[in-house]
């Protein structure tokens, strides 16, 4: 604490200069999985900014500030970087407001919103370019599904895996690689869901983009509707994605030319996510000391099971699940 402290007080000297003297109150403006930590700076007068601490040593405002600028470039509403200290591991944002798609998100208003969504995805995948940003590649894919034996399985629930059953995982994390691979490559956003979307004018504005990568085309997509924190019935989300895939193809993008097909990268992408972010939960609670985020576990365990027993490829998976507790 007392180090969260020290740079609390180091933002508020940086910001005091940025902000040439005006009065400020500096109040949290997000809570956030990893270490950067996000306040909002008001001053007198009604105007607000944001301000994101990064700890250089843990986190890297590089890839944001980069990111941010391809975002505005390609039509989608990010904060403006007004001010930066790379070096110390501060910027100063322009301020998308309070109200987040999680928070205001109902039934009625859904399809609004999930609407304006979809449009802003895709001028974010139609401005791919090659060479732009990392790849999604295997070695990335299989460390990410490795968090779920690692901290889900092993740390969390203290299960050790026969080796049949370590067999069984490993034929699934083939599939699911092969799978991601095959799909045509676009720019991913990597955590498009609801909390990272803002309701704000030109809506939505984006957040928390700075892991970004050039990836499967589903994968935004499955994100946005099979999320940590809210979930919706299936003929909402087949609707929604039937929605954005013909936009997709009016607009040019490389989707797959049968729905079937696409849904089916859709799901096995999602499973993906959902064995990942498992274990995302489980290392945030073991290593980072935040064990509010395994709450949302059995969520993902639902999605997890739900597509594991719609495809035979994918049955041993299911019958894994069923195995632990």
């Amino acid at each position: 604490m007392i180090h969260a402290d020290a740079r609390r007080d180091a933002l508020q000297r940086w910001l005091a200069t940025q902000l040439r003297g005006a009065a400020f109150t500096l109040a949290p403006a997000s809570e956030d999985a990893s270490f950067r930590r996000y306040w909002r700076a008001s001053l007198g007068d009604g105007r607000s900014y944001v301000a994101m601490d990064a700890p250089p040593d843990k986190e890297d405002c590089r890839a944001f500030v980069r990111i941010a600028r391809m975002l505005a470039d390609a039509g989608v509403h990010a904060p403006q970087i007004l001010a930066q200290d790379l070096e110390q591991g501060f910027l100063l944002l322009s301020d998308l407001g309070t109200r987040t798609y999680l928070q205001e998100l109902s039934p009625d208003n859904a399809a609004h919103l999930f609407g304006d969504a979809i449009e802003a995805l895709l001028r974010w995948q139609l401005a791919t370019r090659a060479g732009e940003l990392p790849p999604y590649d295997e070695a990335l894919l299989r460390r990410e599904m490795n968090l779920f034996p690692e901290w889900y399985l092993q740390q969390h629930l203290q299960k050790t895996l026969s080796n049949a059953q370590k067999d069984s995982l490993e034929n699934i994390f083939v599939l699911l690689v092969k799978s991601a691979l095959a799909q045509p490559a676009v720019y991913v956003h990597r955590d498009y869901m609801p909390r990272n979307l803002m309701v704000c004018e030109p809506n939505p504005g984006v957040l928390d983009f700075q892991d970004a990568v050039l990836g499967p085309i589903t994968y935004d997509m499955v994100s946005l509707l099979r999320d940590a924190f809210v979930s919706w019935d299936e003929q909402r989300v087949l609707d929604w994605s039937v929605r954005y895939w013909e936009k997709a193809k009016r607009a040019g993008l490389p989707v797959a030319r049968d729905f079937g097909e696409f849904w089916r990268a859709f799901e096995w992408m999602g499973l993906q996510r959902h064995l990942k972010i498992i274990g995302i939960f489980a290392r945030i609670r073991y290593r980072d000391g935040k064990p509010e985020y395994l709450e949302d576990t059995p969520r993902f365990l639902r999605y997890a099971r739900e597509v594991s027993r719609r495809y035979a490829a994918l049955a041993p998976l299911a019958r894994l699940l069923d195995e632990i507790p």
